[in-house]
């Protein structure tokens, strides 16, 4: 048995799913950049009734996944119009009426929250959802939230005096954050911290001093999710090899580290300089439209084996998937816990 009592080589997926199309504008959601600051206009369900739409998009999300055979379960994020901006505008010091602006690691700018006080969370904010995920999941649950690293460069600092001190305050936020999401029965609280990539060179300055800071003594399993930015945002852009920061996250106090390997074709030697760490391994290329066989995904996994123990080793996609369709995505993760269903098989004899 390996992590949370679950079989060898475990599946689970990163973060987001597709949301439905009576739920949200999928097209409208496709033709701008991830949102940063609310975009409530992408709804197409009247206020008065969203929460409930957005209730039963996560029972049909928990449903796909149980149905395709994922052992670590998440909410999809059908609740959210991007993974940040649910949490980094419900913190007090935020001036959602008016936006900030900031340089998207496309390149182009973005509206984001723009940062006018001291960063403070008031009260819990995904932790009611988080409770109606475990009840209904009947397996292990994981819950993403925007890390502080990420937050700070997501925004228009006004306030802190410089970066630094902006991620710390974040940093205390999360913390609250993932404490209330622990006592709510999530199994792990995952960062999502795609920019210690995008601006590797500032990341080493604070990040792992943020990240600690987020973590500490939250009460359970945490995972930190470092990629190279969605495919479909990416589209046509030739992804790197390999990561300008990765192995600095070995000095940090997160149980589990998540990356994407299929798309970019990561030389999976890396995995070496994170000897601690349980590793969530990307093994399904987003930028590809069609389905993986299983043979395929258990190729991937048995490129990983001669670096990283298999009790190590949870097997996920490359990224989110909420610009996949349904269909894909769920063959996707169907191919994904069938090929390693072959590899566990291969190591266990069942």
């Amino acid at each position: 048995m390996s992590l949370l009592g679950l079989p060898l080589l475990p599946t689970a997926i990163v973060g987001s799913y597709p949301q439905p199309d009576w739920l949200i504008d999928r097209e409208g959601l496709k033709s701008r950049l991830p949102p940063r600051v609310r975009a409530k206009e992408l709804w197409r369900i009247p206020e008065a009734l969203l929460a409930d739409a957005q209730e039963a998009a996560t029972l049909m999300a928990i449903s796909d996944q149980k149905l395709a055979g994922i052992d670590i379960i998440g909410d999809g994020e059908m609740r959210r119009e991007s993974y940040s901006n649910r949490l980094a505008t419900a913190l007090a010091g935020i001036d959602i009426d008016t936006p900030g602006q900031a340089m998207d690691r496309t390149g182009a700018m973005n509206p984001v929250p723009r940062v006018a006080g001291p960063i403070r969370r008031t009260g819990p904010i995904e932790a009611q959802d988080s409770a109606f995920l475990k009840a209904r999941a009947g397996a292990p649950v994981k819950i993403t939230i925007p890390g502080p690293f990420t937050m700070t460069q997501q925004a228009q600092n006004d306030y802190y005096p410089d970066a630094r001190s902006l991620a710390m305050d974040y940093a205390d936020a999360v913390n609250a954050e993932a404490r209330d999401l622990f006592a709510a029965g999530v199994d792990i609280v995952q960062l999502d911290e795609p920019y210690l990539q995008a601006k590797a060179d500032e990341a080493r300055s604070f990040a792992i001093d943020a990240i600690n800071r987020a973590v500490k003594g939250v009460g359970g399993l945490t995972a930190l999710h470092i990629c190279f930015g969605y495919a479909y945002v990416h589209k046509g852009a030739a992804k790197p090899g390999g990561y300008a920061f990765l192995e600095e996250l070995e000095a940090s106090d997160v149980d589990i580290i998540s990356i994407e390997a299929a798309q970019p074709n990561l030389d999976p030697s890396i995995l070496r300089e994170l000897p601690t760490k349980h590793i969530m391994y990307g093994v399904i290329d987003l930028n590809d439209p069609g389905v993986e066989t299983a043979e395929t995904v258990a190729a991937r996994i048995r490129k990983a084996l001669p670096f990283i123990d298999a009790e190590r080793l949870i097997i996920a996609p490359d990224c989110g998937m909420k610009y996949q369709s349904r269909e894909v995505a769920f063959g996707k993760l169907k191919a994904m816990a069938d090929g390693a269903a072959i590899v566990r098989r291969e190591l266990t004899g069942r």
